[in-house]
Order: structure tokens, then sequence, then C-alpha cells
């Protein structure tokens, strides 16, 4: 988690790519159409699914594409350690929320990868309906438009360079969210 301390400087800034990320996890229509819930847990959700694809990606790629997805998984947990500290949660339960939440993450991340490497629609779409739904809807109850905005996004991702992904205009297609976050 605090990779970033003792990080190489060889390592490029993934911080554009992990912007790309938040920005095409926070799309609109995924709350607001795809039935994906609006709260801290549904956005978590869908941060972990957008993460795990860019993470899927960049273990495809030559080095030095696996540290920077290393420093996107680090800027994940500083992202969410500060909105826990600035919602109010105690210094003393912060790291016990980001611990569960890591080891969530990281059970997501597997499930959506072997479903993805598998090929098989039926284990991603329990996967989704477990996670991304919280087990609120049935796999088949997953939107196919959902798919297809996840199945365009992984063709995005299977297109670009790791120089694509460092600029962080993969996902996002380059607009910029407020604070100047693409």
């Amino acid at each position: 988690m605090f990779g970033w301390l003792f990080r190489s400087r060889s390592v490029p800034d993934a911080t554009a790519l992990f912007r790309d990320v938040v920005a095409a996890a926070r799309k609109p229509v995924v709350y607001l159409e795809y039935g994906v819930a609006d709260t801290f847990e549904g956005r978590f959700e869908r941060l972990a699914l957008v993460t795990t694809l860019v993470l899927r990606r960049l273990s495809a790629l030559p080095a030095p594409a696996e540290a920077v997805g290393q420093e996107v998984v680090d800027q994940l947990f500083k992202h969410l350690d500060d909105g826990f500290r600035r919602s109010g949660v105690g210094d003393l339960s912060v790291g016990k929320k980001v611990k569960a939440l890591a080891q969530g993450f990281y059970g997501r991340a597997k499930a959506y990868t072997d479903a993805l490497e598998a090929g098989d629609e039926g284990q991603f779409r329990a996967a989704l309906a477990r996670n991304l739904y919280g087990s609120e809807r049935s796999p088949e109850e997953v939107p196919a438009a959902l798919l297809e905005e996840i199945r365009g996004m992984a063709e995005l991702l299977e297109a670009a360079d790791l120089a694509a992904l460092l600029g962080g205009k993969v996902l996002s297609g380059g607009k910029v969210l407020a604070g100047g976050q693409s």
C-alpha cells in the first residue's frame, strides 16, 4: 500500500492513468442507466472493476508496465484512505477499513480476471451480479449495455500501449473532471 514511498524513480508517473480510471468509474450512465448503486459501496465496486481491466492490460505489456500497475493500486488505496479521512473516519479506524477494502479489491480482481481469461460470460455476469450489484440482481439481470460498455473499455485498453495509458485519455476520452482531473 505504501509502495510509493520506496518507488524507483525510473517508474513512470501513473497519476494521469489513475485519473482516467476514476473518470471511467464515475461515468453517470453506470449509475443512472445500468443500476449500479450510487453509494460508497457501488462506487468502490465500479472503481475495482475498471482498475482490474487496466491492471489486466498492464500485465500484458513489457516493463515497466507491472510497476505502473502497482503505482495505480497504490494511488487507489491512497485515494480511499484520503476519502475516509475527509469523511471524518477516525485515524485508528482508517487502516482497518482500507485493509478490508484491499482484501475485497483483490478478491474481485481475481474473480473478474478469471472470468475474462476463461472467456466465460456467465462467470463474468455472476461476478458482476455478486460484486457490482451486491447480489441484488441475478447474473441474467446484469444489463447487456453494461457488458457492452465493459467490452468497449477492454477493446480501448487492448489497443493502447503504455505511453497511451500513461497519457490518461484512453478510457475517459480525455474529458476533464472538476478540479483538473482527467
